[in-house]
């Protein structure tokens, strides 16, 4: 039932809580102590925290569109501890390093909901956890081995239930365990956004929209309206990165696509459960990711087409009809009670993804060239940090301040080469989906405990492992 869905319009987290008033561009030439280029949560998290420990600096926020135009305005509203490339970081820089940068996440998610507190943001955060839910044999294996996992980098407090007690939190069908962990909430991304952005504005920072930055060289931001020249310039683009001149092939914008249906009706919520707001995922290799609203929605999302040719990214949401019934089909899969229900909203966004699939946060201290993000589809949460250590590392090269447990963490100056050239990227980011499609209805129909070859395959060409 998806003849009547609002396609686009950014996201439906916007037609929810309206579009924000618009700020101005930039007027003209201007200078500052820093400036930061992207006003998502990356670029707002850290002109908020480096405004709260210096409220002498000046620093200017530019944006393209506005601010929570791209992935803090569409994402799934996941603030949970996960963490892009924390194996390989374990791989190249140590166990206790991958350990300490775990630890920073899981703190990381009470972090938001303090600070969200502390500036009066309501933006419907229940911390219910994360709950991830095996379907087949091989998912339960998987499963199993993420769980022990987790526990060996530190985190104590998960918990690994059965297909009964996975019932008793959220029905879904044909679920044979699942795994819990306390270190995630729902929120409501755009409310989270457009709260921020004010509390940035409040404490001093400047913010520009609808200026978009062509190009970032050391100390200068450049816009067709004017240069932004500072000591500091923080690339915080994420999944739009590849527009900025000569950053075509560093991250590749996956996109990611989401539905939210109309409101269920008490006795829907009665048949599925899920009472207590976990988000929820499952641990096919081609994942879904979804959440219950706080106007009783469920908001549910998959990667649909996951790249668009030379990095190209959408117009403001809008969505294939093909993938707005494949996630409508997840969703009735996941749910069959839910046969009846009505989409009423899809949409999509990008995200950012190193070819290593390793996100990092980096400053340059011989030229003030500072950027994060590349978080993979993680970036709710991972944003935060990433923010809080930019303030770090901008402090620490200033002399306002020491290093941290912020700027030694194995993330800070990771670095890592480009994504192939077209049509290669295209061709096997394409490719990989196929293939870990093809793995999920392998294990589906083959009722085996052992992983698919064709994942393993696939995480080998896409340089996952």
């Amino acid at each position: 039932m998806t003849s009547t869905v609002v396609n686009g319009g950014i996201s439906f987290w916007y037609a929810d809580d309206g579009l924000p008033a618009a700020r101005e561009p930039l007027p003209g030439d201007a200078t500052a102590d820093v400036v930061i280029v992207g006003g998502g949560y990356t670029g707002l998290w850290t002109a908020y925290y480096l405004k709260k420990a210096a409220p002498f600096l000046r620093i200017t926020v530019l944006e393209q569109k506005f601010c929570g135009y791209g992935a803090s305005g569409r994402n799934g509203g996941w603030l949970y501890n996960g963490i892009a490339g924390r194996d390989r970081y374990a791989k190249l820089y140590g166990r206790d390093a991958a350990v300490r940068l775990q630890k920073a996440m899981n703190d990381t998610v009470a972090e938001v909901v303090r600070a969200a507190a502390e500036e009066g943001i309501d933006a419907d955060i229940v911390r219910g956890g994360v709950l991830e839910v095996a379907r087949t044999p091989a998912q339960l294996a998987r499963l199993r081995a993420f769980h022990e996992q987790e526990l060996s980098y530190g985190e104590k407090d998960r918990e690994l239930y059965g297909a009964r007690e996975t019932a008793e939190r959220i029905r879904v069908a044909d679920a044979v365990g699942s795994a819990w962990t306390p270190h995630g909430a729902r929120v409501h991304p755009v409310k989270l956004v457009k709260g921020l952005a004010a509390a940035v504005e409040a404490l001093g920072v400047t913010v520009h929209e609808s200026t978009p930055v062509t190009e970032i060289r050391p100390g200068h931001a450049v816009t067709p309206y004017g240069t932004v020249r500072a000591s500091y310039v923080l690339r915080c683009t994420e999944g739009f990165t590849a527009s900025l001149k000569g950053q075509r092939r560093t991250w590749l914008p996956m996109n990611s696509s989401m539905v939210a249906t109309e409101p269920l009706s008490e006795e829907q919520w009665a048949a599925i459960g899920w009472a207590g707001r976990e988000t929820l995922g499952d641990m096919a290799h081609a994942y879904m990711y979804a959440q219950r609203t706080a106007d009783g929605r469920i908001a549910l999302g998959g990667r649909g087409v996951p790249y668009r040719f030379g990095s190209r990214t959408d117009n403001d949401g809008r969505t294939q009809r093909e993938t707005v019934e494949a996630l409508r089909g997840i969703l009735v899969d996941f749910f069959p009670a839910l046969a009846g229900v009505r989409i009423a909203h899809a949409w999509s966004g990008v995200l950012g993804v190193p070819r290593d699939w390793c996100a990092s946060v980096t400053l340059d201290r011989a030229t003030g060239l500072g950027w994060a993000g590349g978080y993979v589809g993680s970036g709710v949460a991972t944003a935060n940090l990433a923010g809080r250590t930019l303030c770090d590392l901008v402090q620490q090269d200033s002399g306002q301040a020491g290093a941290t447990d912020l700027t030694g963490l194995p993330w800070v100056g990771h670095r890592v080469r480009k994504w192939e050239p077209e049509p290669l990227r295209w061709l096997g980011v394409h490719g990989m989906y196929a293939t870990y499609r093809s793995a999920d209805r392998r294990e589906r129909v083959s009722h085996s405990m052992a992983p698919s070859r064709l994942a393993r395959l696939a995480d080998r060409v896409a340089g996952r492992h």
